[in-house]
């Protein structure tokens, strides 16, 4: 007789983790009732409309402008019926197509549910998009308001309703204004130069890395381009001067304002690296009494908007001398900087390995050396992060700045922008527009180059493993 292979046992069946078992959870009364409730909103809001309208044609409420399109209604109902038909076609379309490539039963009314959805997300990105259009076009409008005036002899219904200015009239004066009676030696056109190529550099290294689906081989020359624009933004901001801007108006001083807040932003984000990074590791590393109450003392600080403690630091920069000097400026906004980079900085180190440092320390280096030679090198993107957050948030802060800076060659970019709407009489809307453009762009470029560090610092720390 030949023995028969031992057949493998077959284990033991386990009993399910009833924290991986899924239990259906029935929505809550609220979450039931939210769709109905929005739905009562809009038919309101509908309603109210209708029966304004109806009481200012019968002379019974105050009239308001509205623009009139004789036989609208029928052009927007033929447009209505069309657009419903391309969309019953096209989600026709799809379900056929997706029944025909997945093999399975496509539903047409989730197909046509999702093209829904997608056309009421592109109407709300061109609605938040529609307002930064229109001040760009009222930078570009030599009439000096926020106000496109009706064009009647246009055929177009965005220009005879004011909707879109008269482009043929746009012109570049707002933007002549700005620049009026400023110097500039050839050695800052130079830098002004290099950083334009820097920043066409990144964007030209960010298409190709888009296209690429990979980063392989464009970490030097980004690094190297970044480098460069840093270096020489910051030669830009250090050594210019007030006296290079001698135009009449403080429009000719907007350059000047941009200088001054780079040099107050920059400087402020690199005291936050300093001040939270050092109190970040202190607090996550180290035991001493009062950690645990210095920490809840930061969460509390935080519950307080800024402008709370505004005669304070008012009164205690006054007896300092700081008033009208960035020095002070810098100082309050790196006192409030603390608490929240301390807490974001405290999650990251918490985050890393304690065993890196205890290794560092048995070969002979001291907590410092540890925190200097270990930590920090492993905490560049956490770095990057906290400097940007702080850039960020005090460029375009204008609370502190026109309490504390008084004089027109201290200002930053916001108290700059809010002179030019001050006046009663004198309201420069377009000049405004033109420089709000303009103060934009370095935001926009920062972070649009390292938006990355923004999505990866918010969440390191966030996980412990």
């Amino acid at each position: 007789m030949t023995a028969q292979p031992a057949r493998p046992s077959t284990p033991p069946l386990q009993a399910p983790d009833p924290s991986q078992v899924y239990v259906h959870r029935e929505p809550s009364a609220l979450r039931r009732a939210l769709p109905w409730l929005v739905l009562a909103a809009v038919l309101l809001g509908l309603g109210y409309l209708g029966v304004t309208l109806w009481q200012t044609m019968q002379g019974r409420a105050p009239s308001f402008t509205i623009y009139t399109v004789k036989g609208g209604w029928k052009t927007f109902l033929l447009f209505l019926l069309a657009a419903t038909g391309v969309l019953a076609l096209t989600s026709l379309i799809g379900q056929r197509v997706g029944a025909r490539s997945t093999g399975r039963t496509v539903s047409y009314w989730a197909v046509l549910g999702d093209q829904l959805t997608h056309l009421f997300l592109i109407l709300v990105v061109l609605i938040a998009i529609y307002p930064l259009l229109y001040v760009l076009l009222a930078a570009f409008d030599p009439k000096n308001s926020l106000f496109a005036f009706p064009d009647f002899s246009n055929p177009n219904i965005l220009y005879r309703s004011g909707l879109l200015p008269k482009l043929s009239g746009l012109t570049l004066e707002n933007f002549g204004k700005l620049f009026d009676g400023v110097t500039i030696p050839l050695w800052q056109t130079l830098l002004a130069v290099v950083v334009g190529a820097s920043l066409g550099g990144l964007l030209v290294l960010t298409l190709i890395e888009r296209s690429r689906g990979s980063a392989v081989g464009l970490e030097r020359p980004r690094t190297i381009a970044t480098r460069v624009l840093l270096a020489s933004l910051a030669l830009l901001a250090v050594f210019m001067t007030p006296t290079q801007f001698q135009g009449q108006g403080n429009e000719s001083k907007f350059l000047l304002s941009v200088r001054n807040t780079l040099l107050v932003s920059g400087i402020t984000g690199l005291l936050a690296i300093l001040l939270s990074t050092t109190a970040g590791y202190a607090m996550a590393r180290l035991r001493f009494p009062g950690r645990f109450q210095t920490l809840l003392f930061f969460i509390f600080v935080q519950m307080f908007p800024v402008f709370l403690a505004l005669v304070a630091i008012y009164t205690l920069l006054f007896s300092l001398g700081m008033i009208n000097s960035f020095t002070g400026l810098i100082l309050a906004y790196s006192g409030g900087a603390i608490a929240f980079n301390t807490w974001i900085y405290k999650g990251y180190v918490e985050s890393l390995p304690e065993s890196l440092e205890e290794a560092a320390m048995v070969d002979g280096a001291t907590r410092w050396t540890a925190f200097t030679k270990v930590v920090l090198p492993l905490s560049g993107s956490m770095l990057v992060f906290i400097f940007l957050n702080q850039f960020i948030g005090t460029y375009a802060e204008f609370i502190l700045a026109n309490v504390l800076l008084t004089g027109v060659e201290k200002w930053t970019v916001g108290v700059m922008l809010r002179s030019f709407t001050a006046g009663q009489f004198s309201t420069k809307w377009g000049i405004f527009a033109a420089a709000a453009t303009l103060g934009a762009l370095p935001i926009i470029a920062l972070f649009y180059g390292f938006q990355k560090y923004f999505v990866g610092g918010t969440v390191s720390g966030g996980v412990k493993e």
